[in-house]
């Protein structure tokens, strides 16, 4: 990367904020990295400078699994017909599949599909536990790369790699979308592990030719369908630079109520763990943190060390009418059903959205 222009900075952040721990030492004595976020000056496009790759090994204990929810599901169905629609059903590739729970929602609805990545421990012969890239024998019709882009330090080198693999052929991306980061002050979605940050217009700078692109998840992801031998090197203008806000911190600093009782978060994931350690550090420490992935209770989060809580425990533990921080608003009905309406669910990303 060339020069840049410094965005947002923070310090020792978990490297891995959705690695648990057995007990909250280990936990809090985490491995640990910087963001120093950057607008490179030639091609607009930004990443965290800091970033160390050699940090970063997953492993069993790594859980990031959002399908047990209903309306990710929706989701992944709706980003399902995008596929059919724009790329096909025949020859499909998905690099980075991890636990494949989307490449056999494919197969369920008729696609013929193939998974890559190293770090799968399932059982579907459609997934190889390698990367895709040059010398592998499968062509493909068409590459899906669902969240995959924002964690590769040279994402350009990334996609050319993937083009010359591939000869080509269409691409479907889906990425966090920074624009909904900075309009949300959404600064729990800051993360060690996400090396990028894009908004839409980078892709349009990246490749000649975007068939399709837009929004999903309530504005929180972006996605597009591009053609793979249109790949070029990005170059910015003076249009395309971030307008990071003065105030993206602002929410982070305020004090709790008085007598507000025990500080309930509802997503125990990314947006939970970033948020419960920058309120610790702004003095408002997090007492409950409920998640519903079974896989991550009685497990601890990275740095502050909270044990997760199931539903059921977190309910049992606030008194009726107890406000809940929930982490993503997309989820709120979901959770106000799951919990009969008995507590104030406050979605910390709907004050500007």
């Amino acid at each position: 990367m060339s020069g840049g222009t410094l965005l947002y900075e923070q310090s020792d952040f978990p490297i891995f904020q959705n690695r648990m721990y057995d007990s909250a030492r280990e936990a809090r004595s985490c491995p640990r990295g910087d963001i120093r976020l950057v607008q490179d000056d030639v091609s607009g496009l930004v990443h965290n400078a800091a970033f160390r790759p050699e940090l970063m090994s997953y492993d069993a204990h790594y859980q990031n699994e959002q399908a047990h929810s209903p309306l990710f599901k929706s989701h992944l169905e709706q980003v399902a017909e995008i596929i059919e629609r724009t790329i096909g059903t025949d020859g499909l590739v998905e690099v980075g599949c991890g636990k494949a729970h989307f490449l056999e929602l494919l197969q369920s609805r008729g696609c013929s599909i193939t998974g890559f990545d190293p770090t799968y421990e399932g059982e579907n012969p459609a997934v190889k536990r390698h990367f895709f890239g040059t010398g592998v024998s499968v062509s493909a019709k068409g590459i899906v790369l669902r969240h995959v882009l924002e964690h590769v330090q040279n994402p350009f080198g990334f996609l050319e790699d993937l083009r010359d693999a591939n000869d080509g052929g269409l691409i479907y991306i889906e990425v966090p979308c920074l624009d909904w980061i900075l309009r949300a002050r959404a600064w729990f979605d800051i993360f060690y592990e996400h090396v990028n940050y894009f908004r839409l217009e980078d892709f349009s700078r990246l490749f000649g030719t975007v068939a399709e692109g837009g929004h999903l998840f309530g504005g929180q992801y972006l996605y597009v369908v591009a053609d793979l031998a249109t790949l070029r090197p990005p170059v910015a203008g003076p249009a395309d630079l971030v307008d990071f806000p003065d105030d993206f911190l602002s929410a982070a600093t305020g004090a709790p109520p008085d007598g507000a009782g025990l500080r309930a978060v509802w997503g125990a994931a990314s947006k939970g763990v970033i948020y419960s350690l920058l309120q610790e550090r702004f003095g408002n420490p997090i007492d409950v943190l409920v998640d519903i992935n079974p896989a991550k209770w009685n497990k601890y989060v990275p740095a502050t060390g909270l044990r997760v809580m199931s539903p059921a425990e977190g309910m049992e533990s606030l008194s009726p009418g107890a406000d809940i921080y929930v982490m993503n608003s997309n989820y709120l009905e979901e959770i106000r059903t799951m919990t009969k309406n008995r507590f104030n669910l406050i979605g910390v990303d709907r004050g500007r959205v």
